[in-house]
Formats: structure tokens, sequence, C-alpha cells
């Protein structure tokens, strides 16, 4: 993690989040009154930050009612490619809320809500446990400067 100057963001925040391996997020879950499959962690004081999770896999929006008349209208389907969730926040920098996809995923090229962005897809590589890893650097804006003469009476 680096602001836009290449320097790192020590102790930054990080919530991140994801769909389970039936492509639900803990809150579509019925009777399940508690986090799952999220986490919050710290960078490390040169930006740094690593955590094991599930593998995330591609899922469908809820398409029933007016969100699959939609779709069915637009000839579209109601799939999401495979993806993390990731909310950033630092002193001095601004709040970053976005997302990685998984290389290789199907529906990158026709993700049903438009999300993915050729930066924001990653290599997720298959380690010899059969755990995968991936590396991105997150890169965060400077909270812009207060204009000269603010707060002057």
């Amino acid at each position: 993690m680096r602001g836009l100057s290449g320097e790192p963001v020590a102790g930054a925040v990080l919530d991140v989040w994801q769909s389970d391996d039936e492509g639900l997020y803990d809150v579509q879950h019925p009777g399940i009154d508690h986090a799952q499959a999220r986490g919050v962690l710290r960078a490390d004081a040169t930006g740094r930050f690593h955590f094991r999770s599930i593998l995330a896999v591609p899922y469908q929006v809820p398409h029933d009612g007016p969100v699959g008349q939609m779709l069915e209208a637009t000839g579209r389907h109601p799939w999401r490619p495979a993806h993390l969730h990731f909310m950033i926040q630092a002193p001095g920098y601004e709040t970053l809320i976005t997302h990685v996809f998984r290389d290789r995923s199907a529906y990158l090229d026709s993700d049903v809500v438009f999300g993915v962005r050729e930066s924001l897809v990653c290599d997720w590589t298959e380690q010899p446990d059969g755990s995968y890893a991936m590396a991105f650097d997150f890169v965060l804006n400077p909270l812009p400067s207060a204009p000269k003469g603010a707060g002057a009476a």
C-alpha cells in the first residue's frame, strides 16, 4: 500500500469481504447472526498486509423481480466475476473502496454491474498447498489540502 508519491502507507486499516464458496455474502444467509468471510487488517510499517481466505468464486446477483426483468429485457446475464472487496482507510488519505478481480474468472468481460477494470484484475496464483496468493498494490490519494485562507475570519 502506498501513496501517490510512492511512500508506504503504514498502519492503514483494510476491511476485506467476499462471498462464500456458494456465491453468497453473510447477509444473504438466513439465520447467520455473525460476520462471515469478512476481516479487518492493518498494514505494517512498510504498507504491506497479508491474510488467508477461501478462493473467490463468480456469483449471481439476485435477479428476481425488477432486476430480473431488466436483465431479461437487455439480454444480460446476472453473473459477477470472482472478486474480493476492500475498504482502505488511513490518516491523511482519501478512503478507497474497491474490489480486486481474479484473473481468468468467468464473466470478466461481461460483469453484470460493469465493475471490472483491467487495473483491478490480478493474478491469483495457486500455491503448492492448494491455497492461492495474489499481490496487489493499492495506491491511496492524499486528502485535498484546505484552500488558503479557509477558516480565516
